[in-house]
């Protein structure tokens, strides 16, 4: 029997672009091989290396989006748009895809546009508890819709969860004592959550506690420098505080951290809530239609987390929201909680929707 084909498209950024590569890795749990899916990415996203790394083709399109508002740069970009969607007409006619997969970023604009031009099925997934203009513009054109969370506002949409890296489905909630919060800003960090910690460091200098801050590849310099000196000034403190740039055991550090400190990103907060690991979220703010506040409140609504704005974050508000959870069972209340909105079978979820869309 012919194995169907599929054209996943999306990225730019992690949010987008590892849940796709999880959607990928479920179809090949079905039995698809592998030279049956192919990515179409942007020229300027992660993609060009993520993606073969996980042993899967990509192409790339050129383009960087709209801005939102009417100028040269705008039309400049309509030109580069519509570029990239005749270019992606031509890697669909290559690939002969028979459903074309979704996950949002500029790069999947040019991709669903080409697909619904040559009548190819197309089916998109929704990150973000606000849904992006991407996605809400190809379930106009005719898409089907599946979704995160259920708040999330697109007609007709499926709830499947958020789909997560196999590595995240395999870690369990495990930490052992000394109690270790981990600070991660996603993977260029956050000044915000960067800030709050160097003040936390002096705060905690005498208690008997783990501090792993992930303050990102642009701002460990800057953060090195501060950790210097203010640790030159503490003697010799009994915090134990440990400083990367970046993290690439994130399942590791979720099964290890009785808190993790983060940005609301869609798929930090699906990841969080599949492991069951305690946060306090910060969302960003000025994100689109303050998509991050949702995705927090996603899991904050039903105590799997604490929401912190990020107006409101320092080292003493982010001391006392730790405090919280450092009694055993208000961790362990909020490890349930969070479990209970998790989406362990996203991905084989959002596959099937997407078998059934073949005529194979």
């Amino acid at each position: 029997m012919t194995s169907p084909r599929f054209v996943i498209t999306g990225g730019g950024t992690g949010g987008h672009l590892f849940p796709a590569i999880a959607f990928a890795e479920a179809l090949t749990r079905r039995g698809m091989p592998k030279d049956a899916i192919h990515f179409v990415g942007a020229e300027r996203g992660i993609e060009a290396t993520v993606v073969p790394e996980h042993g899967f083709g990509v192409d790339l399109l050129p383009g960087r989006g709209f801005p939102r508002r009417i100028d040269l740069e705008n039309l400049k970009n309509a030109a580069v748009t519509l570029k990239a969607t005749n270019r992606a007409r031509r890697i669909l006619k290559r690939q002969r895809p028979d459903v074309v997969v979704g996950f949002g970023g500029y790069a999947s604009a040019p991709a669903i546009l080409a697909a619904r031009t040559l009548k190819i099925p197309t089916l998109i997934h929704e990150q973000n508890a606000v849904p992006g203009a991407v996605n809400r513009l190809a379930v106009r054109l005719g898409a089907r819709a599946a979704v995160s969370w259920p708040e999330t506002p697109l007609p007709g949409a499926v709830v499947v969860g958020n789909p997560v890296r196999e590595d995240v489905l395999g870690a369990t909630w495990q930490p052992a004592d000394p109690f270790s919060v981990s600070v991660v800003g996603g993977s260029l960090g956050a000044k915000t959550l960067n800030d709050a910690t160097l003040e936390l460091l002096e705060l905690w200098q005498d208690r008997d506690v783990v501090v792993r801050h992930v303050a990102g590849p642009r701002n460990y310099e800057s953060v090195n420098s501060a950790t210097i000196e203010i640790r030159g000034r503490q003697g010799t403190p009994r915090l134990d505080y440990r400083l990367s740039a970046f993290e690439s055991d994130m399942a590791g550090l979720y099964a290890t951290s009785h808190v993790v400190v983060a940005r609301a990103g869609a798929s930090t907060v699906a990841e969080l809530a599949v492991v069951g690991t305690p946060s306090v979220l910060v969302p960003l703010p000025g994100a689109p239609g303050d998509h991050q506040t949702r995705n927090a409140r996603a899991l904050s609504d039903h105590e799997g987390a604490l929401l912190l704005p990020d107006a409101e974050c320092s080292g003493s508000s982010l001391a006392r929201a730790l405090s919280e959870l450092m009694e055993p069972s208000a961790g362990d209340q909020m490890h349930r909680r969070a479990l209970a909105q998790g989406h362990r079978g996203a991905a084989d979820d959002l596959a099937s929707m997407a078998l059934e869309m073949t005529d194979v």
